[in-house]
């Protein structure tokens, strides 16, 4: 199947996009820094520079907001995986682009990993059981955009093929426990080397160690 054409982002699309991701941002940040039931959605706008109308506009809750950045991440590793050489073999180009995505100072504005506070703080917020639900429903999300790139990219149909669908909840999945490992190994354990073993073992067919 060829490539489906994906048109440049307008303009007013993209602002949108941006706004997303800064309300995201901002959302993230206060709940590390002061903890869940102490931000209001009121400290979220304000932060963003936005009215907490504009925060409503985008998002239902704090954990809507939370959640849209890790479908923000994964779909800028889409995105960046249909633009890798087209003889890169496919599992090279997945780590390629996913270590780009989670490396110390990369677009997601998240802090190094071994700042102890914010990684004590995530992990509190990770915990969250109001966070559990639309991390699910964006997990779903980024692995129906994923799915669509690999299928480009393989030749293969993401209506009719398993691959594509099966390569992105791997890669969804390579992910969570990579940030899980990274968060909860002591010490710690930086993430973009922990994501480069989990890729390197599912491109090797996850052999026993």
């Amino acid at each position: 199947m060829p490539p489906e054409d994906h048109a440049p982002m307008g303009l007013r699309e993209r602002k949108k996009r941006e706004t997303r991701v800064a309300l995201s941002r901002a959302t993230i940040r206060l709940c590390v820094e002061r903890g869940w039931d102490d931000v209001a959605v009121e400290d979220i706008a304000a932060a963003a520079n936005v009215s907490v109308r504009t925060f409503r506009n985008y998002f239902s809750s704090k954990a809507d907001a939370i959640a849209a950045s890790h479908l923000e991440r994964m779909l800028r590793i889409a995105d960046a995986l249909r633009v890798r050489p087209a003889a890169e073999p496919l599992w090279d180009s997945v780590l390629h682009v996913v270590q780009a995505q989670f490396a110390p100072g990369d677009a997601s504005g998240a802090r190094p990993s071994h700042d102890q506070r914010w990684r004590d703080g995530l992990r509190l917020m990770l915990a969250e059981p109001a966070l559990q639900g639309e991390v699910v429903k964006a997990n779903a999300a980024a692995e129906e955009e994923l799915a669509k790139a690999i299928a480009e990219r393989t030749g293969t149909d993401v209506t009719r093929d398993v691959y594509p669908k099966l390569v992105a909840a791997v890669v969804g999945a390579g992910c969570a426990v990579a940030v899980e490992h990274s968060l909860r190994t002591e010490p710690d354990a930086p993430l973009v080397p922990v994501l480069r073993e989990i890729f390197d073992r599912i491109a090797a067919g996850l052999p026993i160690p």
